[in-house]
């Protein structure tokens, strides 16, 4: 009998460029290329010709132990983009390989873009590397939110084990405006800690950058209340804005960050605020 060789596990290398340009009042995706299960869904223009809204895609469903996925956007002068994903993104439980996702920014001078994705999901003993970063040029602003839930909580699963890094560079001209890291180890005393998680498996971070926020809107923003059994901030650092959630739900959070983009996208893109519609689908 011959002997079973050992089977690799099937994993993803994939990167999206995605490149958008202003022309004649229209931003427009002028570059793109990709390798592997990256692409996007949908181009959308629910508000006008100036900002297009992209649909990012993964085939796949979801990110497994091995996979590395990088995702580039390039902004032009001008341009103005919005970036949603269809669903929630699932990281799956793996027994050695680490998944990573890296997303890379570049807003130039006057462009706008605005990251608004669906949740992470990250499954009990994943091992994840998730990092953003944004480059901005004179005048651009950054708008985003990340909202992380550890483990499948509807099925009452606990992030017992596992490791979750996070990374978040905002910088202007090469000058650093905010970062942060954050490693979450599971299991670990700061997931019930009254200084960490406080037992909450949902939290959720929301930026605004590039702009100033007067005092008036900072305590509008800070009177949008998220509801029940969660506990939130909002506070301002020199050009950025950043609101924290934990809690119990991810449709709290979202709803919750939604209402302050309401409020502060005015501001600083001179626009009123629509919900995506695939927010609900």
């Amino acid at each position: 009998m011959k002997p079973v060789e050992a089977v690799a596990p099937r994993t993803w290398d994939a990167e999206l460029a995605l490149g958008y340009e202003f022309r004649a009042g229209r931003t427009t995706l002028a570059r793109r290329s990709s390798r592997g299960p990256l692409a996007v869904q949908k181009m959308l223009y629910p508000e006008s010709a100036a900002v297009c809204h992209t649909i990012l895609l993964h085939p796949p469903g979801g990110i497994a132990g091995g996979d590395h996925l990088t995702i580039r956007a390039a902004l032009d002068p001008q341009a103005h983009t919005v970036f949603a994903t269809p669903g929630a993104t699932k990281w799956y439980r793996s027994a050695s390989l680490e998944s990573r996702q890296r997303i890379d920014i570049s807003v130039a001078d006057n462009g706008i873009c605005e990251w608004l994705p669906q949740e992470n999901i990250f499954f009990e003993s994943v091992k994840a590397d998730n990092s953003i970063s944004v480059r901005l040029g004179h005048g651009a602003a950054f708008c985003g939110w990340d909202v992380m839930c550890l483990g499948r909580t509807a099925s009452g699963e606990r992030f017992r084990n596992g490791r979750i890094r996070q990374r978040l560079r905002i910088e202007r001209e090469g000058r650093p405006l905010f970062e942060e890291l954050a490693c979450i180890e599971g299991g670990s005393a700061v997931l019930d800690s009254p200084a960490g998680m406080a037992g909450y498996p949902v939290c959720g971070s929301f930026l605004l950058a590039g702009r100033r926020i007067d005092a008036s809107l900072m305590e509008g923003c800070r009177a949008v209340l998220p509801g029940d059994d969660c506990r939130w901030g909002v506070t301002t650092l020199p050009e950025v804005l950043v609101a924290r959630y934990i809690g119990r739900s991810a449709e709290q959070v979202r709803d919750y960050f939604s209402r302050i983009w309401e409020l502060l996208r005015p501001v600083y893109a001179n626009r009123q605020a629509r919900r995506l519609r695939i927010w609900a689908t």
